[in-house]
């Protein structure tokens, strides 16, 4: 610690909050009901009495900002939560810091204004039955003018405790209700998150769902308490370890090492690998801020990867066919709404092949008249590809979602947009489908280890409609929008389709992309990472030259 700063034990716990720029240093002194300097109450008393009106000043925000962590590391909950817009939330959040995290130890180390917020360090000490282990973690809060007392105050965000801490989730230590597990890949590979980072989430839930079937022993961590009952909780750090018991996975590990790094390019990343002749899930790596699993549990409109499922259906209703020529007009409009090619292009003569490869929107809306059901879609998306049959692939995921639409969505969604939510995992088991003709529902966890039964789709693909995907989607990854991403991949039995997704107040599109070579069929989403090949395009590729 800096030796210019100061301390004092308070409640059994170190107190200290050091300097940082335009901070200065200071000592915390009292019980932990916040005795402050001068006598004022954590010294906000200063802070509270004023209010304002307008945006918050920057003096407002240091201010704020100071005498929040002050109170904080001096576990006076109270007066830390009257510094927030939200009381009722902060309050037990900054007391089970101490209660329920056994935090026994804590130096909080505030930055410098950054022109919005104040970012802090935290250095804690956690102590759970005579065993003590450092946490460390960086973190930040931002300050705003309370709506009814004009007040500057924190904006409350559990994040603020820890980063990894989403809404109306907790920081939990102690003797987990579960005995750990000891994962292995297919061949028997130990599969940690040390060495395998974003497989945390996975891991966890292998835990919740088989550690007291393969018999090991419970020890004590640290961990984030989910706010759902159903939800695994995530752990952080092991403070004394479990004996655990193994359980086989069908992972594999060198595809597993190979999505990590891929997704380590891209914030808010993540990737699915899938084995299409057997529906067994290869690899599953994120690179998310949150720790969450959005591989598996994410729900976002998919873009034009859609175009899989929509052209199956197209196909099987004999409105199109790969060889023959669809119409690309610039645009295309539906119950009042015009819907645009990229850069609205158009084309004309060229086979329907042809336009998916260019990922055409309008050579799939205009033939919605020709369909006159809106229900087709959603019919295909289950019957066929398994969307929505309550997959139990070992873990917690998400199914994907086309519910039937209506309107102007019903046309948006031909092109994966509105209603529809997907996740890597849905979308690389589409390819996988589209691959073999057959859904074959993911698993993590062979399903013979638990009796459990999985998903079956009440129909296959016709041997020549899948002929038809599979070459329209192999023209897409040699000389269409995805040709640039698979230039790397091998061979010549690959096969793709991009896609980006608008999504409401951001910036730039969800970069979507998913292909196939040889029994791999993989998927990547990236956040905001614009167009299918800039982002995960990139991603697929290099975990189906690992496959």
């Amino acid at each position: 610690m800096n030796g210019a700063a100061k301390g004092t034990i308070v409640g059994g716990v170190f107190l200290a909050l050091v300097g940082g720029a335009g901070y200065g240093v200071y000592t915390l002194v009292g019980d932990g009901g916040g005795g402050g300097k001068n006598g004022e109450k954590d010294g906000t008393t200063s802070v509270q009495a004023g209010k304002g009106s307008g945006p918050v000043t920057e003096k407002e925000t240091v201010e704020t900002a100071k005498a929040f962590l002050a109170a904080w590391a001096a576990g006076d909950s109270a007066a830390a939560a009257a510094l927030t817009n939200n009381a009722q939330d902060a309050q037990p959040a900054v007391g089970d810091f101490t209660a329920k995290a056994h935090v026994s130890k804590a130096v909080i180390t505030p930055g410098a204004y950054d022109g919005t917020g104040v970012p802090f360090k935290v250095e804690a000490e956690i102590t759970y039955e005579g065993t003590t282990k450092p946490l460390a973690y960086d973190s930040r809060l931002t300050v705003v003018r309370g709506l009814t007392t004009g007040k500057a105050l924190v904006d409350w965000k559990e994040a603020i405790i820890h980063p990894q801490l989403q809404r109306g989730e907790k920081l939990r230590a102690g003797s987990p209700a579960t005995p750990p597990v000891k994962a292995l890949d297919r061949d028997g590979k130990e599969l940690t998150a040390e060495q395998y980072p974003s497989l945390r989430a996975v891991l966890d839930d292998l835990r919740k769902a088989y550690g007291e079937k393969a018999g090991g022993t419970k020890g004590a961590e640290v961990w984030i308490e989910p706010a759902g009952p159903n939800e695994p909780k995530r752990t952080l750090m092991t403070l004394a370890e479990g004996k655990p018991g193994e359980i086989r996975t069908v992972l594999d590990a060198d595809v597993q090492a190979a999505a990590e790094k891929a997704v380590g390019k891209y914030p808010e990343a993540s990737v699915v690998a899938v084995q299409p002749s057997t529906g067994e899930i290869l690899a599953v790596a994120n690179h998310r801020k949150d720790g969450f699993n959005a591989a598996m549990r994410g729900a976002r409109a998919p873009g034009s990867t859609m175009k899989i499922v929509t052209g199956a259906m197209l196909i099987e209703k004999g409105l199109v066919s790969a060889d023959k020529p669809a119409a690309c007009p610039a645009t295309a409009t539906w119950e009042g709404r015009t819907f645009h090619n990229l850069n609205n292009f158009k084309s004309e003569g060229e086979t329907f092949a042809s336009s998916f490869a260019r990922s055409c929107n309008t050579a799939f809306i205009s033939l919605i008249d020709n369909v006159g059901d809106n229900g087709a879609l959603p019919r295909e998306a289950k019957e066929v590809f398994g969307i929505g049959l309550d997959w139990k692939t070992g873990v917690v995921s998400v199914d994907g979602s086309v519910p039937e639409a209506s309107g102007s969505g019903a046309a948006a969604a031909y092109i994966g947009q509105g209603t529809i939510t997907m996740n890597p995992l849905n979308v690389a088991s589409i390819t996988a489908t589209a691959r073999t003709g057959v859904f074959r529902q993911p698993v993590i966890v062979k399903p013979s280890l638990d009796g459990r039964t999985i998903a079956t789709a009440a129909r296959s693909l016709k041997p020549g409609v899948s002929a038809q995907l599979v070459k329209m989607m192999k023209l897409t990854a040699t000389s269409g929008t995805a040709r640039e991403a698979m230039a790397s991949v091998g061979g010549s039995d690959k096969g793709a389709k991009t896609g980006s997704a608008e999504v409401d107040g951001a910036g730039s599109p969800d970069s979507w992309f998913t292909g196939f070579s040889g029994d791999v069929a993989a998927a990547a989403m990236v956040e905001a990472g614009g167009h299918g090949g800039e982002a995960a395009g990139p991603l697929v590729a290099e975990v189906l030259n690992a496959g």
